[in-house]
């Protein structure tokens, strides 16, 4: 039995959905979720769902009656999500769950790290190292999506090219259904190697690709330039983005500028058993360009 936390959410359903095509019976999959009315076609694929939030420790341990693996998707709360993370460890360990997977994130240096979010990944890897639970930390790298939907504005970009903090740092993206994929195909295995998967793109990007990527795909000059934070952070505001949104992305930028999201591994192409989707290809997909 393989529980999936965080299941109707993006990475949740689509780590489910690549399960069932890996001949993972339905009946073989529990869905923890908080709110029941959202997970209708997850009850009729067949799947078992269960109720439960990682604030609730004697609901995560009801949740793990009878499950050999969990995947703890990480949560988004950094105020607080180590000590939710460590509830379903704990929950994890009472019940006897046989298997631990865990959404990490990919880092070059967990010395230097700004973003907090990021080093919650950190804390929680070593506690669930530390737990005696057999386990597999899937570290994956940013989400090719994030950065087109969100970091440069989606289509909106075509118009007004790129202004970002991140100097001449790259990031080796991958697409969130190709990261998905390979997860789902590791957990539909057998073994639990107490193992560190870094997922990540097969070749790191500037935002200056990125911008000559988007040229190439639209037949419109898209430029990239670098601003400084003070620029970016008063530009942000103006455009209506939430002040303590605006804090929280300063030192993810800085970290990015930094390289810290430059690893590029092999893994997920092992993974998925083909190369996983390219800038280029993946930029077409998300912006139907």
């Amino acid at each position: 039995m393989i529980l999936i936390t965080g299941a109707t959410g993006k990475l949740g359903s689509q780590v489910i959905q690549t399960l069932l095509t890996k001949n993972v019976p339905a009946n073989h999959i529990v869905a923890l979720v908080r709110d029941e009315t959202k997970a209708g076609y997850l009850k009729e694929n067949g799947i078992h769902i269960r109720i439960g939030d990682y604030d609730d420790r004697p609901a995560l341990e009801q949740a793990m009656i009878g499950i050999d693996k969990v995947l703890l998707v990480s949560g988004l709360d950094a105020s607080k999500v180590v000590r939710q993370h460590q509830n379903v460890v704990d929950a994890a360990k009472q019940a006897g769950v046989k298997c631990l997977a865990y959404t990490s994130n990919s880092l070059r240096d967990r010395h230097t790290l700004l973003n907090q979010v990021m080093i919650t990944h950190v804390q929680t890897e070593d506690y669930i190292i530390a737990s005696g639970l057999n386990y597999l930390i899937f570290r994956n790298v940013l989400y090719m999506d994030s950065m087109a939907l969100f970091m440069i504005g989606g289509k909106n970009v075509l118009e007004t090219g790129i202004h970002l903090p991140t100097g001449e740092g790259q990031v080796a993206y991958a697409l969130r259904s190709d990261e998905a994929e390979a997860i789902g195909n590791v957990l539909a295995g057998e073994n639990c190697s107490n193992r560190i998967y870094t997922f990540t793109g097969s070749q790191a990007y500037s935002f200056a690709d990125v911008a000559d990527a988007l040229s190439e795909l639209s037949d419109k000059p898209v430029t990239y330039t670098p601003v400084d934070m003070d620029t970016y952070q008063a530009r942000a505001r103006e455009r209506g983005v939430p002040t303590h949104a605006v804090a929280m992305m300063a030192p993810f930028m800085t970290d990015i500028k930094n390289g810290q999201a430059s690893i590029i591994s092999s893994d997920l192409e092992e993974a998925l058993g083909r190369k996983p989707v390219d800038l280029k290809a993946g930029l077409k997909q998300l912006l139907d360009l």
